[in-house]
Formats: C-alpha cells, sequence, structure tokens
C-alpha cells in the first residue's frame, strides 16, 4: 500500500504522540491477597491502605487489616438478604466506616467494630457516600440530584441543592468543612457544608462520573462519562492538568492523590490502574488488576486504590482480590 505525502506526514507525526501515550502495562503484582470467594459489588481502602472493607454477597461487609492481612470484622445490614451494599467509604484518620445501599446506610467503628447507628433515607435512593474524621460528618448523594450532608453530633442536617440531575460522586475534606459533588448535569461543585454556598463551579462536556479531594486541601479532581479529566487549584479554582490519554472514552472508578501532591493514582471498571503526573497529567505507569475468575472475556473493575509507602499502590478490585504494585519510575 503506498502513502500519499499528506498520509506519510500525519504517520510520521501521529506516532511520537501515540508512544508518549503508551505505557508499558505491568500485570504481575508484587502481593495478592483474596479478600472474597467472588466478586465483590463495592470495597475501599483507607488513604494509607492499611484497612481494606469490601462489600459482596457470601461475606457480606468485611474489614481486613492489610499489614496483618488478617480479618477483623464481618458486618451485615438488616435485611442483608435484600440489601446489596455497592457504597463504602473509610474516614481519613481511619476511626470510621461508613456503608450503603440503596436507602440504608450505617456507621461502623474500627477500634472495636462495633456499629454506631443505621439510618434509613425518606426519599431518593443513596448514590455515593463520604465521611470526614472521626465519622463526625456524612456527605450522601442521592439519585434525586441532592445531596446530604449530616454532622451526627449535633444531628444538623443540610441539603445541598446546586445539581439539577442524579448524583454519581461525592467527596468530602477530612474537616467536613467542604464538599466535592458531581452528577449527570455536567457540573462538578466544591461547596461549603456549613452554608451550601458554591466555591467553585467545574462544567464538563458530559455527565460527571468521578470526584476526589486531595485530603491536604490542594486539589480536586473531577472526570466525566467521555473524555474529560481534570485536576483543578482548589484556592483559585483555576485548572492545573487534564488527564493525557488517547481513549475516546475513559471512565474512573477510584482516584487517589499522593501525600506530596505529585501523583494522582486511578483506577478504571477496565481492570486498569495508572500514575499520572499531577502538574502536567502525563500517565507515568499502568498496570491492570486480575480479572474475576471465569469471567469472558476476562474482566474486573478497580473499586479502590490507594499508596502504600514511599513506592507501591495498593488495590481493591470486583474480583475479590488486594494487589500492591510497584512504581518504577524512570529517572529524568
Amino acid at each position: 500500500m503506498r502513502l500519499s505525502h499528506r498520509s506519510k506526514y500525519l504517520a510520521i507525526f501521529l506516532l511520537p504522540l501515540l508512544l508518549a501515550n503508551c505505557s508499558r502495562v505491568e500485570t504481575t503484582p508484587v502481593q495478592q491477597w483474596k479478600h472474597a470467594a467472588q466478586a465483590t459489588y463495592a470495597a475501599a481502602l483507607s488513604s494509607d491502605g492499611r484497612y481494606a472493607v469490601q462489600s459482596s454477597v457470601q461475606h457480606g461487609i468485611t474489614i481486613w487489616d492489610t499489614e496483618r492481612q488478617g480479618l477483623m470484622y464481618q458486618w451485615n445490614h438488616r435485611d442483608a438478604d435484600e440489601n446489596i451494599v455497592f457504597a463504602l467509604a473509610i474516614s481519613p484518620d481511619n476511626s470510621h466506616v461508613v456503608s450503603a445501599d440503596r436507602t440504608n446506610f450505617a456507621l461502623w467503628r474500627i477500634a472495636d467494630g462495633e456499629n454506631v447507628g443505621y439510618w434509613q433515607l425518606d426519599e431518593s435512593s443513596v448514590r455515593d457516600v463520604a465521611i470526614s474524621h472521626r465519622g463526625r460528618q456524612l456527605l450522601i448523594g442521592k439519585s434525586n440530584g441532592n445531596v446530604l450532608h449530616i454532622t451526627f453530633e449535633s444531628g444538623r442536617r443540610l441539603l445541598f441543592l446546586g445539581h439539577s440531575e442524579r448524583i454519581n460522586s461525592v467527596a468530602i475534606s477530612p474537616n467536613g468543612r467542604f464538599a466535592l459533588t458531581g452528577g449527570n448535569d455536567y457540573m462538578a461543585y466544591l461547596w461549603d457544608t456549613e452554608s451550601a454556598q458554591i466555591i467553585h463551579s467545574f462544567p464538563h462536556p458530559s455527565r460527571v462520573t468521578k470526584v476526589a479531594l486531595d485530603p491536604q486541601g490542594r486539589f480536586a479532581f473531577t472526570a466525566d462519562s467521555q473524555s474529560t479529566a481534570q485536576i483543578w487549584d482548589i484556592q483559585t479554582g483555576q485548572l492545573i492538568s487534564q488527564l493525557q490519554f488517547i481513549a475516546r472514552q475513559q471512565i474512573f472508578s477510584a482516584v487517589r492523590f499522593s501525600d506530596d501532591g505529585r501523583w494522582l493514582a486511578t483506577g478504571a471498571p477496565s481492570r486498569n490502574l495508572a500514575l499520572w503526573d499531577v502538574q502536567t497529567g502525563r500517565e507515568l505507569q499502568r498496570w491492570r488488576v486480575s480479572p474475576r475468575v471465569g469471567s469472558r472475556p476476562p474482566s474486573a473493575a478497580v473499586h479502590a486504590v490507594a499508596f502504600f509507602g514511599p513506592d507501591q499502590l495498593i488495590s481493591e478490585s470486583s474480583s475479590g482480590l488486594a494487589e500492591v504494585w510497584q512504581i518504577q519510575l524512570d529517572s529524568p
């Protein structure tokens, strides 16, 4: 086949771009532990990777100590056979876990495994949850577009009405003062949980499917259902970078900022786990988690990711596996 002069130019021009966006994909974890006999509906990791919590049909809600690799507790919602827990979060200080099915949510204490309480929503259904330090404040994204902020000590409930369509993802700052929410209205909002006033608006070209906050108060991450994933400066609301990928559609199911603010780790429903440079949006390294046993074609969704020490990541996926991955970056 002969290429025209124009086609040759395009081929030469595109090749470096393609190579620049391609990373060697690692599929062999440093360590691997089975946390569920079969597939899991949801999972969460603590910010330091110390604790992992999962939800599955076989085991209900289970929480593991990843350092000792021991099962700590096994929990169930009321009427567990009817309610599937699909949303989980661990507080930034490793003190509490929040779990939610479609209409009920519960708070658990990690120190002794005790249940703090069960609650039921009176309207709409739960879409996502987030929790602050010491389990003091809870954020619930709902299917009717509302976001509920609860302060447990005072019983105060604040309803954020900024979104016009279904909520897909929520995040809360460790002190509970700020919330980041994204929905089907193509918008993500950073807002004050004391006044419900919007601080910054982050518009997208399609529905916002994932949001995350840097616990140090520097960055916000927002991503939509098509091809836009962005990192923002929380103080100014200005764009820092946009993740650079060539896929026509890229959906993220897990996100975590590194403590030093240099890196962003992401997981996807396509088994992909990736490390990004926060300032440039450039992909630095990529892995693929193990697929679910018997899945055809081989598949698994990454439910959660965390930095595990200075040079490793830990992931929890729908395969029921926790896996540790080595970060190996080329020297500049």
